[in-house]
């Protein structure tokens, strides 16, 4: 199955740059105490969350006037060895260095419309209805489903009778209560959703798409506002998904992200179980009824 998302979705302003990058390491610094870093805590007179700016440029090796200059979104000019010290002192992780990356020194894109489709390649459909039993799709940018096989419909719902638009897993996370249902840890499936996208609009803050995406769910869901203040971000491309299908019940099951070869905003994304366990038997039975078990799961 191929469905791209609907060309007509409409578009927001694009995300203030600036501001991102501002308020992100704001968020690093405020989750950071003293004694994480081995300064000393004044516990009460410390009238401030997480290091101060002066701890935190004294730590990074740069003056107080410059990192604030950074923190205010003044990226212009920063060296990779600066944004190198100050991730160390934050502590970042790799997804957090590189998105870091990504605020202070964007990289130049070429215009595109911003209603251009995602597209997949012909052979990576194929490859997609040939994983017999085993529930695959591709996911592009701005968590948009851009194509799945049979399985992936017998598990997640049939997304072929959703609107294009609506075919993105923020939308089914955040605002289709079967979703809350079919997760078994539905908050950390949402944690991860946002994670990714904070990682897309620092890759493409000028996407205004994205920016509309985000507006959606942030009027449309408390939950969704809630994570996306974070600004947490990170890359979770294999782990463990435990769901209860009204067909077959619960399942454990384990899924494996690849970044698509000559289109690194789309990846493949499998689910499978552990060979002789319960949950092998149950897709097993997805796999027999087919069709069939598309309608078990409500998509509207």
């Amino acid at each position: 199955m191929d469905e791209q998302p609907d060309a007509a979705v409409p578009a927001g302003r694009p995300l203030d740059r600036r501001a991102e990058l501002s308020e992100f390491l704001r968020s690093r610094r405020a989750r950071l105490k003293p004694e994480d870093v081995g300064l000393p805590d004044f516990g009460r007179h410390r009238r401030v969350p997480g290091l101060r700016r002066e701890e935190l440029a004294q730590l990074a090796g740069v003056s107080v006037a410059y990192y604030t200059r950074l923190e205010q979104g003044n990226g212009r000019n920063v060296s990779a060895e600066v944004l190198g010290s100050i991730a160390r002192a934050l502590r970042l992780t790799d997804a957090e260095h590189a998105h870091l990356t990504h605020l202070a020194k964007p990289k130049a894109h070429k215009k595109k419309p911003a209603a251009r489709q995602q597209l997949v390649r012909a052979a990576l459909r194929q490859l997609l209805d040939a994983m017999d039993g085993v529930p695959a799709y591709v996911v592009g940018r701005r968590s948009e489903i851009l194509a799945w096989n049979r399985m992936a419909a017998a598990l997640f719902g049939d997304w072929s009778e959703l609107a294009p638009a609506e075919r993105n897993w923020a939308r089914l996370v955040f605002l289709r209560p079967e979703y809350r249902d079919l997760f078994v840890d539905w908050e950390q499936k949402a944690i991860d959703i946002v994670c990714g996208l904070r990682m897309d609009a620092g890759c493409h803050p000028d996407d205004p798409r994205l920016s509309a995406l985000v507006g959606e769910l942030s009027v449309k869901s408390e939950e969704f506002r809630r994570l996306w203040a974070t600004h947490d971000v990170k890359e979770q491309n294999h782990g463990v998904k435990r769901l209860h299908h009204p067909l077959v019940g619960d399942l454990s099951l384990n899924f494996e992200g690849f970044r698509v070869t000559g289109d690194t905003d789309q990846a493949l994304v499998t689910y499978h179980a552990e060979p002789g366990s319960p949950s092998a038997e149950s897709l097993r039975l997805l796999a027999s009824w087919g069709t069939d078990a598309t309608r078990a799961v409500p998509t509207a």
